[in-house]
Order: structure tokens, then sequence, then C-alpha cells
């Protein structure tokens, strides 16, 4: 299987991460880089975080966490290896300035900051059309 980004190959992105849908919350990757990913995902009307129209902050942190693993998982895939499961071992700081409604396109800029032991220090700002919404640093721990 060859993929060239920028993709929004549902199938390959969900076979980048451990979670499977209803709780997937990413859906394209556009760059790529040993320091840095950029994703995307739609929100849609059936997603199990929306509530009364608007993704709620802890989609917001799902879906920033996911995009960190997206980052494991194609640097896995690229070295031709299954991709490990992680989970989130620390939230340092979470801010929202709003919460997106259904239809809102997700962009999440994640940049490693420091990664050691399978642990790795991460910044996450997300945007709705160049507007940031959301900003996170955080841990994530590959198991």
């Amino acid at each position: 299987m060859e993929n060239k980004l920028p993709t929004s190959d549902q199938n390959f992105v969900e076979s980048l991460i451990p979670q499977k849908y209803p709780f997937v919350m990413v859906s394209g990757i556009s760059e790529y880089s040993a320091e840095h990913l950029v994703s995307g995902f739609e929100i849609k009307d059936d997603n199990i975080f929306v509530n009364e129209g608007f993704f709620q902050a802890s989609g917001l942190i799902e879906h920033q966490a996911q995009s960190v693993a997206l980052h494991t998982g194609y640097q896995y895939y690229l070295l031709g290896k299954e991709a490990p499961t992680g989970y989130i071992g620390a939230i340092k700081t979470f801010e929202a300035e709003v919460l997106p409604k259904i239809g809102d396109q997700l962009i999440s800029e994640v940049k490693i900051m420091n990664e050691m032991m399978g642990v790795t220090l991460v910044e996450v700002v997300t945007k709705i059309n160049d507007k940031v919404i959301a900003k996170s640093e955080m841990k994530t721990v590959v198991k």
C-alpha cells in the first residue's frame, strides 16, 4: 500500500491508529516530518463527542491525542512496522477558545518537543479556518 501526503483516505488513516469507529477523531494527514504533523478532522452529527450541535472539549482532547498517535503511526508505517499502542500520560495544559460545531473542519498541528524512552512531550494547536480554537501540551506514552 502506497500513500502519499496529503491524504484523506479514511481506511489508511484508521490503519495508523489503534482506535476504531466510532472512536476515531482524525481523518487526514496533510504534513509529516520527524518533529511535526498536521492532521484534519471534520465534525459530523453522529460523532460520540457531539452534544447539542457542538463538539465537546473532551472530543478536542481526544482529537489532539489521536493526532499524536497518527504521527507515531505514520512514522512506523514509513519504517514498515506495525505502530504500537499508546495513551495519554499527562495533560500539562489545555485551553479551548470555542467549541467546534457540526460541519467544522479541524486542522491540528502537532509539534514534537521531546521524545525519550517511549514518552513523547508534544504541543498541539487546533484551528478552524486558520483561527486557533484550542491548544494543549501533553505527554503520550507508548506501550
